[in-house]
């Protein structure tokens, strides 16, 4: 997948579709800086299209909307979010979407997908870009979906892999509903507007975890390089790419839990070994 696909996606009438069912069969793995780099391209058309029309994106509890865009030469949709304060219970952001796609790409997890700031009828919030044909894991286990054999391990790698991240940003809201699978059983995470708490609850234990608020729910194996990149995380870095959307406080948090997510990971290499532990 080189830079000629990338022109041809602005060509194809269904170019966007596409674009997703290649983007995200990379999902959950480094892509190349040559495709790295193209990913700009999705935040600014996102910023920049025509919106056409808008109606209720019809799940979750915050108002979402899915907004239908044009270029000109691809029309596409994203979910739009303005949701701010505390709502049945739980503080609600649309700024910590944005906070979590931009984390997303900061250690190179790659399975959120483009996530910008965008004004809709004078109101700013969030824009995501719709993910078309995924299967929710909701629908998965409703409609009794077998997972194929040679797809399992993928599939329980990015489990484990979804429960560090939601450790490293305190989500403990995954539903079955914001899961989704691409055709090939990648995982793309959605919905993260009540992650990034920061009260002592949430500083002092991770959502997963040996002593994790879901306790037993494990995260048993996770890539080396994802690992090397949590332990890259520092104040400067989150600085420099969250504070428009983080308070000096969510981003704190967030090192107190980078710290006691390589606690967990070290706990887990001691007791399991490093190659059961660490692909």
């Amino acid at each position: 997948m080189g830079d000629s696909f990338f022109r041809r996606v602005f060509i194809w009438p269904l170019g966007i579709c596409l674009f997703f069912s290649v983007f995200f069969l990379c999902a959950a793995r480094q892509f190349p800086p040559s495709e790295l780099n193209r990913r700009p391209v999705l935040e600014d058309m996102l910023r920049k299209a025509e919106i056409l029309r808008s109606q209720s994106s019809g799940t979750g509890v915050t108002g979402s909307l899915r907004l239908y865009l044009s270029t000109g030469q691809s029309d596409f949709s994203a979910c739009w979010k303005n949701v701010y304060g505390v709502r049945m219970g739980y503080l609600e952001g649309w700024r910590f979407e944005i906070a979590a796609y931009e984390l997303d790409k900061l250690i190179g997890l790659n399975m959120i997908p483009p996530t910008v700031e965008r004004k809709f009828k004078g109101r700013t919030g969030s824009l995501q870009l719709w993910v078309e044909n995924a299967l929710s894991d909701e629908k998965r286990l409703s409609d009794a979906i077998p997972i194929p054999e040679d797809k399992l391990l993928l599939w329980s790698r990015h489990k484990y892999l979804t429960r560090a991240f939601d450790c490293l940003i305190a989500n403990d809201d995954r539903t079955q509903q914001n899961i989704l699978y691409t055709e090939d059983w990648r995982t793309i995470l959605i919905d993260h507007s009540r992650a990034f708490r920061s009260s002592k609850k949430y500083r002092t234990r991770l959502v997963y975890g040996r002593r994790g608020i879901k306790a037993e729910q494990l995260i048993r194996s996770l890539p080396r390089s994802f690992v090397q990149s949590i332990k890259n995380l520092n104040e400067n870095l989150l600085q420099g790419r969250l504070s428009d959307f983080l308070t000096q406080k969510e981003i704190q948090a967030v090192l107190e839990r980078k710290t006691l997510l390589l606690m967990e990971i070290e706990q887990m290499i001691k007791e399991e070994g490093e190659l059961a532990v660490l692909y």
